[in-house]
């Protein structure tokens, strides 16, 4: 008898595709969104420290609660919330599983979700998975801008739950307070829910105010903020979240987690936990830190040919590559990392019905040196005549 897929449509991701092309041709690896710096030696001395000490066996199934302390002070002080770490806070195995739980928590068969295309790639199988349908709002470049009165006209009676991303991933797009009020406006109307993909939240540039679901008290009694240690502290092979929420839904939200994951990492959990303690700064330094590196890939682009979109926030940078090929973008990228070893990701893989433009994603999460080394390759490309 031979096995029905629940994701017929799906294979393996975009970023497994062109990290392996990339490793097969020696690209500089701009594509998957992954530092290829150290992290703090602070954090790993006491990653060390911990194994050491004993830390390895299962943690708390909601997280080390020295950890989840730690977080209720950063929300605080960052978002001005008050949280209680033991019922509205929950250590996940990276922000991929706990947009995936909270999904699972909230949607129901034939719930509609409303995402936000360009949208990140694991939203809709998960929503699949619930036995919800996702609804695809299209942003328009070169802002990629939430025009909420049409967006309103995308709500039905089947509407559940929206999921918003800021600062966005891929399109480096930021929301801001009047975008936050206006979301805040349509959930508690039309009593929906909110997930809300916070993990680039410490990546806001251009002394922009860093804004947040949990600063919103009305929106965020409704809605799962889902974070990254891994991109916060450059340790994407940690696979360390957390999500905060209202004690009803982390309730809900935990249901299902301690059947997920149960518990995470756990002298991971203590190392984050003490340099939080620690080091409380180093969260406020990423968005100067950031900042320098898209300067400098910027800046080393400006008299190219490459057409770059506005980056507010994240680690990624759309460009247009109209003035060099014909190809579609994920020929383009192919043929970008075979031919002048550079390796990108095609925008059309995060839209349902992708439009017609010639645009790529670079991640620019990256050493001086190699931004230096991919961009006087880029700056070397052909124009088309």
């Amino acid at each position: 008898m031979k096995l029905q897929s629940k994701l017929p449509a799906l294979g393996t991701t975009i970023f497994s595709q062109m990290s392996q092309l990339a490793a097969e041709h020696q690209a500089i690896n701009l594509s998957q969104g992954f530092p290829d710096f150290q992290s703090n030696p602070r954090l790993i001395e006491l990653l060390a420290e911990s194994a050491r000490d004993g830390w390895n066996q299962y943690a708390p199934m909601p997280g080390v609660l020295a950890l989840r302390q730690q977080i209720s002070v950063l929300v605080k002080r960052c978002y001005q919330r008050d949280l209680c770490p033991e019922q509205q806070v929950t250590v996940t195995s990276g922000a991929t599983e706990a947009l995936f739980v909270a999904i699972q928590a909230l949607v129901r068969p034939g719930d509609e979700v409303i995402v936000f295309d360009p949208a990140y790639d694991s939203y809709q199988p998960a929503v699949e998975l619930a036995g919800g349908f996702t609804v695809h709002v299209p942003l328009l470049p070169p802002l990629y801008q939430v025009d909420w009165t049409q967006l309103e006209k995308q709500i039905s009676k089947k509407t559940r739950l929206i999921i918003v991303n800021s600062p966005h991933n891929p399109t480096g797009a930021v929301f801001s307070h009047q975008d936050w009020m206006a979301l805040q406006a349509l959930v508690l109307k039309h009593r929906l829910y909110c997930i809300s993909d916070e993990v680039y939240e410490h990546l806001v540039f251009d002394g922009q105010p860093r804004h947040s679901a949990n600063q919103y008290a009305e929106l965020a009694e409704r809605t799962v903020v889902v974070s990254s240690f891994g991109k916060t502290f450059h340790v994407t092979g940690w696979k360390l979240g957390y999500a905060v929420a209202s004690v009803e839904l982390t309730s809900e939200f935990r249901k299902i987690h301690q059947y997920v994951t149960f518990s995470s990492f756990t002298p991971a959990q203590h190392a984050i936990a003490q340099l939080l303690l620690e080091q409380p700064d180093q969260v406020r330094e990423l968005a100067a830190f950031y900042q320098k590196k898209r300067d400098q890939f910027r800046q080393a682009l400006a008299a190219s040919a490459w057409s770059l979109l506005p980056c507010r926030g994240s680690y990624f940078q759309l460009a247009d590559y109209s003035a060099f090929s014909d190809l579609d973008d994920v020929a383009f990228c192919h043929w970008l990392t075979r031919e002048h070893k550079v390796a990108a990701i095609p925008l059309s893989v995060f839209y349902r019905q992708p439009p017609s433009q010639r645009i790529i994603r670079f991640c620019f999460a990256k050493e001086p040196q190699t931004l230096a080394v991919a961009t006087e390759i880029l700056c070397q490309l052909s124009v088309l005549r």
